[in-house]
């Protein structure tokens, strides 16, 4: 198997164009309706908190300064009016924004849940979990918030930026004049503080996975951490991956802090020229007290909105750091695909044939080499060997998690890349040396290879499977809970119901891959009675390390360096006396001596040798 002990994750350090952001918002075209209601209610917003400070001015100059109890009784009125529609809308975008959010949160996370299902069996065996499940939770919540939060604060920054001008030209144009100039300056000084906020973030991001994935590796091996007493040197690892990724947010929260009193600073001055300039007009009449009340509240709530752009568009660096990693992910096709006019076999109950097959997953490490083989229907093939030899990677070409590199598989005497991989894969069932059960019931488990199955074929394939024993022994019997990955129960249970899960599925192709070497004695009599029943209906491969169960097989492979050095039947293998009667009569005595001696003792070596013929 390709080696997965690390993993390095995409650098994306490029320049920013653009076209990621453009991405992101294309997420929100689906839902166009409620965009356009979202930004609707945002203008409106906006406009109406613009024309408050207007009213404000009217206030002022015609009612309170003539002292017009009447005017005033109509602009307060009018006032109330305005507050109660504004009310409405703001209640009205942020309920929009809110179903918008969730909505593209759904619609992203069922496209990636997808996608991962077509993804072929190499991206995972390279792809640790944590990153893989930082893209489906923290990536995609972030992607959600800037299309919803983000681009309500955005875009209720600018209308508030737009308007606060239009009311400003309307009251004086040439102190508005003055505060057109700081737009660009700021412009400039986000460009500036651009790629250096989103160099950290991104690597940030990039630490954040690996930390994923130290958690999962440190829940999920937590009996062999505290065997080994790892506990020390694996927090010692952990914190320097903490301390890296605290480096890297101290530095992007220091760069977005230092963005916004630059923002204050310039606003400041400008603010100080425009207070002057307009003291100069009210002298010589050019402005009305109200005017000028409203030109300072224009401006400071022209300025606020800048300040909180620069806030949007720190966050919005973290977006695109995790819209480019997701994204990475939606663009990762999968290498095992139907071909052009591939189709549904009906069956793949036939002869199946490996033709000169070479096969690597380093191509400077070859794993099979000139491999050929045909099995016949119904036959039964166990594949014993040293680690390395291929046997799992046999059976991995026989599913089609992989393909061959040179060399063709073929099955009725066609070329197994002419079907589908639904023809082939649906009507194969595999049990594991490490079965996975899923959360949920025993029955829920069983069925979940043949959803349209009754509890009555639940129970029977458990009985042939030899599950149904056990079962019964349950409080809550097929409705008693697994847990996550079927943590409630022992290894030779979960093997049990794995196997009867392949039974009721009833597969063409029966696969066991060591499922026997981590359960005892009497588990193993039982797996081996539901092996017999399926091996009965299936062309079965079965990779063993106890020989003791495959001595009923039709022929046996003995791998060695990806070729077949032996191949024969029990019996047959044995009178050779090669490499199989080698690992047989070593695993007879080593039996036998447990037996004898159960404390270790060799008794000299006297412990009895098998007949060539056992």
């Amino acid at each position: 198997m390709p080696d997965t002990s690390y993993f390095d994750e995409e650098e994306f350090d490029s320049k920013f164009d653009g076209r990621t952001l453009v991405r992101i918002f294309g997420l929100v075209r689906p839902h166009w309706k409620w965009v356009a209601g979202f930004l609707l209610a945002i203008a409106t917003v906006s406009f109406l908190e613009s024309y408050f400070t207007l009213l404000t001015k009217r206030i002022i100059d015609e009612a309170i300064i003539p002292q017009d109890t009447e005017a005033l009784r109509g602009l307060l009125g009018l006032y109330i009016g305005i507050a109660l529609l504004f009310a409405f809308g703001v209640f009205s975008f942020i309920r929009l924004a809110g179903v918008l959010g969730h909505r593209v949160q759904y619609d992203l996370r069922q496209k990636l849940f997808n996608h991962l299902q077509n993804l072929s069996f190499s991206y995972f065996d390279r792809t640790p979990v944590g990153w893989i499940m930082s893209r489906l939770t923290s990536d995609t919540e972030r992607i959600a918030e800037l299309v919803t939060w983000g681009l309500l604060d955005s875009t209720w920054a600018v209308m508030n930026i737009a308007t606060g001008i239009f009311f400003m030209l309307l009251i004086n144009w040439q102190l508005a004049l003055i505060v057109v100039p700081i737009i660009p300056v700021l412009v400039i000084l986000s460009a500036w503080f651009k790629q250096k906020i989103i160099v950290q973030f991104r690597l940030a991001r990039k630490i954040n996975s690996k930390i994923t994935g130290s958690y999962n590796e440190n829940i999920t091996g937590v009996r062999v951490i505290k065997a080994l007493r790892r506990e020390k040197a694996n927090l010692d690892e952990f914190s320097e991956l903490t301390g890296e990724m605290y480096q890297a947010s101290y530095r992007a929260a220091f760069l977005s802090a230092l963005f916004l009193p630059s923002v204050q600073l310039i606003s400041a001055v400008a603010l100080a020229i425009i207070v002057l300039r307009g003291g100069q007009l009210a002298q010589v009449g050019g402005m009305t007290i109200g005017g000028i009340q409203a030109f300072i509240a224009y401006i400071t709530f022209m300025l606020w909105p800048i300040q909180d752009l620069a806030r949007v568009y720190a966050s919005m660096q973290q977006a695109i750091a995790s819209a480019e990693r997701t994204f990475s992910l939606i663009d990762t096709d999968p290498e095992i695909v139907d071909r052009s006019g591939a189709y549904d076999p009906g069956t793949i109950a036939q002869e199946i044939e490996f033709d000169h097959v070479d096969f690597y997953y380093e191509a400077d490490n070859p794993v099979l080499r000139d491999f050929s083989l045909k099995v016949r229907q119904g036959e039964t093939i166990a594949i014993v060997g040293p680690t390395g030899a291929g046997k799992s990677t046999i059976v991995n070409l026989i599913c089609r998690f992989y393909e061959p590199k040179n060399g063709a598989i073929r099955i009725g005497g066609r070329d197994y890349t002419e079907f589908t991989l639904q023809g082939i894969q649906s009507r194969i069932g595999m049990v594991l040396q490490t079965p996975h059960l899923f959360s949920g019931t025993i029955k829920e488990n069983i069925r979940y290879g043949r959803l349209e199955a009754t509890d009555e074929e639940i129970v029977e394939a458990a009985k042939l499977a030899g599950a149904h024993g056990f079962i019964e022994t349950l409080d809550e019997g097929y409705d008693a809970q697994v847990g996550e990955g079927g943590t409630l129960l022992s290894v030779g249970q979960k093997q049990l119901i794995s196997l009867a899960r392949a039974v009721l599925a009833k597969p063409d192709i029966f696969i066991m891959d060591e499922a026997t070497s981590s359960v005892d004695t009497l588990t193993e009599a039982l797996i081996q009675q539901g092996m017999d029943t399926l091996m009965k209906r299936s062309t079965s491969f079965v990779i063993a390390h106890r020989l003791s169960t495959i001595k009923r097989a039709d022929r046996i492979l003995v791998l060695q360096a990806g070729q077949i050095e032996e191949i024969g039947t029990h019996q047959e293998l044995l009178r050779q006396r090669g490499h199989y009667y080698r690992l047989y009569t070593k695993q007879f005595r080593d039996e036998l001596e447990k037996q004898y001696d159960p404390y270790g003792d060799s008794h000299n070596g006297m412990a009895p040798q098998p007949a060539a013929g056992d």
